[in-house]
């Protein structure tokens, strides 16, 4: 009597589990670029409480918020300066906490170089919409922390098939803080919602030409891309420096 024949064993994506990246091995709980940059921000709102600048709206123009007339009139520095900025507590607290997240993701997964150049340029691109949709003053990072989190979005899309991401919370608390921040958009003053946009349109953008070092080392040619986007970032925060220093 003739065996039956072996049927066929079926693949499920339990089994091809393994073939996937960790992305969570070897993450920094700590990440000490996205720590620095926390910090920077934190001392600045210092000298904004110290100076008085959260007093009125002239008081916050002139500590570098974004503003129409003063873009148009040439000081273009402020479209990084006002990313600096903060109009309060509960504004720099929110923004610290989903940065200390995304940058957890974001650092991990496209190095530091990249993360600067992610950052800084949805920085500039939520301040460029916002110029479209505001007359000013307005502050905040979370333009910049926008681009991040679209950034992180894009990436996990582009290779879901090839990173497994075991804490799935970290979804959740994004979108909480999302949520709050449209809303703080809405009513709270200085903070504006066109750059949120802005600055996730841009991150989103950058990100689909970021190399994702968290699966395989940036190649030579990529490298040199991304060293030529770092002196210009470093030129146009070297350029936001003396602006503002000398405003």
């Amino acid at each position: 009597m003739m065996e039956s024949a072996e049927q066929p064993l079926r693949i499920t994506p339990e089994m091809l589990l393994s073939r996937r990246v960790d992305f969570e091995r070897r993450m920094r709980r700590a990440p000490p670029f996205t720590i620095g940059i926390i910090v920077l921000l934190t001392a600045i709102f210092a000298g904004e409480v110290a100076r008085g600048a959260l007093g009125s709206r002239a008081a916050i123009t002139a500590a570098g918020a974004l503003e129409v007339r003063a873009v148009v009139a040439g000081e273009y520095w402020r479209l990084v300066s006002a990313t600096l900025l903060h109009g309060g507590v509960e504004h720099l607290v929110g923004n610290a906490v989903a940065l200390f997240i995304l940058g957890m993701v974001c650092e991990h997964a496209f190095g530091r170089a990249q993360y600067l150049i992610l950052y800084v340029g949805s920085g500039v691109a939520g301040s460029l919409l916002s110029l479209f949709t505001s007359a000013g003053p307005s502050v905040g990072a979370s333009g910049a922390i926008f681009g991040l989190q679209a950034a992180a979005i894009v990436l996990f899309r582009r290779h879901r098939d090839r990173l497994l991401l075991r804490d799935r919370r970290i979804g959740v608390v994004l979108l909480v803080w999302a949520i709050y921040s449209i809303g703080a958009g809405i009513v709270t003053p200085y903070i504006d919602n066109g750059a949120h946009v802005g600055g996730a349109v841009g991150g989103a953008l950058i990100a689909r030409g970021l190399h994702p070092v968290v699966l395989e080392p940036m190649p030579p040619e990529r490298a040199a891309w991304v060293r030529r986007w770092l002196w210009a970032v470093w030129a146009l925060l070297a350029y936001t420096a003396a602006g503002w220093r000398f405003r």
